[in-house]
């Protein structure tokens, strides 16, 4: 299943809307990283608000998009993770040692667009 991926100004939007399986999951992360270079992106919202269930291979590629995204010069956020969500991936992270440090999260696209606002009248 393919992310639709939006671009809006310097931004980038991708909205899971799916639970995705392990090879869409890689193909999400070739395809924001791809868009991030043509694009000469600032920032990308990962929106994952519709998921009621991430497991670790989905929370170790979230983060990998985060880290590899930044080497490009660029910050990820990652929006509307459910509550019930975050509870198992946290019991999941520490049962297999992930952390998420670094990764930016925010409550929903609105305040996933304001964070990256920010960093970018920051940086100018």
């Amino acid at each position: 299943m393919e992310v639709p991926i939006l671009k809006q100004g310097r931004f980038l939007i991708a909205t899971i809307q799916a639970a995705l399986s392990d090879a869409d999951l890689l193909q999400l992360r070739r395809a924001l990283i791809d868009k991030v270079v043509h694009f000469r992106s600032n920032g990308v919202i990962v929106d994952v608000t519709a998921l009621d269930v991430m497991d670790s291979f989905a929370t170790r590629t979230l983060r990998d998009i985060t880290n590899v995204i930044r080497l490009r010069g660029a910050e990820t956020v990652i929006v509307g993770i459910q509550p019930e969500v975050a509870f198992a991936m946290v019991f999941a992270m520490v049962q297999l040692g992930l952390t998420m440090e670094g990764v930016a999260t925010a409550l929903d696209l609105e305040e996933g667009l304001a964070h990256l606002q920010q960093r970018a009248a920051r940086s100018t």
